[in-house]
């Protein structure tokens, strides 16, 4: 039965389509129990290598991860830092909604250095924009983002709790972003960082620091981010 159709889908596709759409209305949340092969070959009605085959290919996505002698689970997401995507974008890609708390959103004055990274004079404004990520309830990341005053305040007015800032960019101002230039670390979460993403004090994380320029080659965001590294992979292509 592995190589059926149904109405031109293949069944375990189909199968997969059934868990997915599970997930993103969170019926099944992370951590939860997936049906066994068993139980989803007798659901679906299907051998017992087709529903094999289904959870086979969800766990190459990182959907559901498979734990010896206890069964087939819900994985807690990870973002791929292989593109220059959004917050929204990235979990979109994953089937699952994206949501953010903004904790700051206002302009600052004294943020010297990174005027600097921005090509901007020391003294120039920024916009602040400091968000934590979640999933579900669970914090997920924190980001803070600086961009040009002068050209950008209007962004504090902004619902950045429900819409994303890469979207902002492109409707609100015309802008595209094209690229950007990372120094990626790893760290350890301080107490205020530790309680902001649920975690004991001295975690290991995962901190990004980017630049990133719109399709004009032009500085438009400077960027710090902190992520729960149990949850983020990311991916380099090297060249000799």
């Amino acid at each position: 039965m592995a190589g059926n159709h149904s109405n031109g889908t293949p069944v375990y596709k189909r199968i997969q389509n059934a868990i997915r759409k599970r997930i993103e209305s969170a019926e099944l949340n992370p951590g939860d129990a997936v049906a066994s092969e068993r139980e989803l070959a007798r659901t679906h009605k299907v051998s017992l290598m087709t529903a094999r085959h289904a959870l086979a290919g969800l766990e190459r996505e990182g959907i559901v991860e498979r734990r010896r002698g206890a069964g087939t689970f819900v994985a807690a997401p990870k973002i791929h830092f292989n593109k220059l995507m959004s917050y929204t974008e990235h979990m979109s890609s994953r089937g699952l909604a994206p949501r953010s708390r903004v904790l700051v959103a206002k302009i600052v004055e004294d943020e010297h250095e990174i005027a600097a990274r921005l090509g901007l004079p020391s003294s120039s404004r920024l916009v602040k924009i400091t968000r934590l990520r979640l999933t579900g309830e669970e914090p997920f990341a924190l980001e803070t983002c600086y961009l040009p005053g002068a050209e950008f305040s209007g962004l504090v007015n902004v619902n950045l709790g429900r819409s994303s800032l890469f979207g902002a960019l492109r409707h609100d101002y015309g802008v595209d972003l094209a690229y950007a230039d990372e120094e990626i670390d790893a760290t350890a979460a301080d107490s205020n960082l530790a309680e902001m993403l649920g975690l004991p004090k001295g975690s290991p994380i995962l901190r990004i620091r980017q630049v990133i320029y719109s399709t004009k080659g032009k500085a438009t965001i400077y960027g710090v981010g902190y992520y729960r590294s149990e949850r983020h992979t990311l991916f380099i292509r090297r060249f000799r």
